[in-house]
């Protein structure tokens, strides 16, 4: 079928080559030998060139106007029959040009649009052909059109039927690929919210505990709530990097270097909270993952800061056989804590280990603490 040429001439479609191809090598093929005196024609000089450019020159479009085209060829041969001239080798002008155009419409149009133009096209050349028998009865006719454009004609509802397959096809492939962009889209706006929670949730809290210890220690250890002071500072800043960073990507679309396990004792120290970190050596996970355990922990130690106060916290990562474990385990708070929450953080942590096919446990333990377990299986890991 060609490749469709989509250059633009003066704002319209150039030819195809395949079809300019076509039209000319139907000249050449079947309107030359006549006009070279290699094969006998009928008619004058003149008239055999005119007639067998205006049957080949259409093929040019055959595509863009199949019908136009097809009515063209089959006016062509009427008026040729009729006009005793043959610019062909063959009795009846036999040649390619009626069988490609109808070829051409039972592959461009609907069944019932092609067989319509189809078989109006060959019944009136047909007409012409027996009625030019009776008008010249000393020149050879027959119906040799019929026996080219019928099979052309099937042939080209096979080949219409494929190519619509393959749109069809194309069609399907194409509105898959929009969806899973959407989908890719929509799970990462829920990343970078999930994200701009962790680091927000997490700094306020870590400032209000850090700036609760000032206050209480500002005038009897000035020392002390300096140092309060500069970790405000110091997490301030490093939370509008990060939230600069998280913008940049889902501006630009770029990932930018996410947290990972190494990070953690810096979040802990962050806090100011009495934090027992444990880590097992050689945990190998991909990136993800690593990002997903790290704000996990995160939420976690800002959720004990925000209910519970300054307790004993307890973080575990361990890397098991068939899974990454992360246990979060604090001890009975006081009313130090820094206020109710809203919920978002535990269905972020949800989100967040779902993604990777893991699960999460939350909730308070008998001697008053609260814990939370997140598991990341190790096979959906690696995949």
């Amino acid at each position: 079928m060609g490749v469709i040429d989509v250059a633009k001439r003066g704002g319209r479609p150039a030819p195809n080559v395949v079809d300019v191809c076509i039209a000319a090598g139907s000249f050449v093929l079947f309107s030359v030998p006549v006009l070279a005196g290699a094969t006998p024609g009928q008619g004058p000089t003149a008239a055999i060139v005119v007639f067998g450019v205006l049957v080949a020159l259409p093929l040019v479009v055959r595509r863009r106007a199949p019908v136009a085209v097809l009515a063209t060829v089959a006016a062509v041969l009427v008026v040729a029959a009729l006009s005793d001239v043959r610019f062909t080798p063959f009795v009846s002008n036999g040649g390619p040009a009626l069988a490609i155009a109808v070829f051409t419409v039972a592959d461009r149009l609907p069944v019932r649009a092609a067989l319509r133009a189809g078989i109006t096209a060959i019944a009136v050349v047909t007409a012409a052909e027996l009625t030019a028998m009776a008008i010249h009865p000393g020149t050879a006719q027959d119906a040799i059109q019929l026996v080219t454009a019928v099979p052309a004609g099937l042939l080209g509802y096979l080949f219409g039927v494929r190519r619509r397959l393959g749109e069809q096809l194309r069609a399907r492939e194409e509105q898959r690929a929009r969806e899973e962009e959407r989908r890719i889209r929509a799970e990462e706006r829920l990343r970078v919210s999930a994200d701009v929670h962790d680091i927000v949730s997490h700094t306020l809290s870590m400032i209000a505990v850090r700036s609760g210890v000032a206050r209480v220690v500002l005038d009897e250890q000035p020392d002390e709530a300096r140092v309060a002071l500069g970790a405000i500072e110091d997490a301030s800043r490093s939370a509008l990097d990060e939230l600069r960073a998280v913008l940049h990507a889902l501006r630009d679309e770029v990932r930018v270097d996410a947290p990972s396990l190494a990070d953690l004792p810096a979040l802990v120290e962050t806090l100011g909270l009495p934090v027992t970190l444990r880590v097992s050596p050689h945990v190998e996970v991909p990136p993800l993952v690593e990002e997903a355990a790290y704000r996990i922990v995160q939420e976690a130690l800002t959720n004990v800061a925000r209910h519970a106060g300054p307790v004993p916290v307890t973080v575990d990562v361990t890397g098991l056989a068939d899974e990454l474990r992360i246990t979060v385990v604090n001890e009975a708070g006081s009313d130090s804590g820094t206020g109710s929450g809203s919920g978002f953080g535990l269905a972020g942590m949800q989100e967040r280990v779902a993604l990777h096919d893991g699960t999460v446990e939350a909730g308070p333990r008998p001697d008053g603490g609260f814990a939370v377990v997140a598991r990341f299986p190790r096979e959906a890991a690696r995949a």
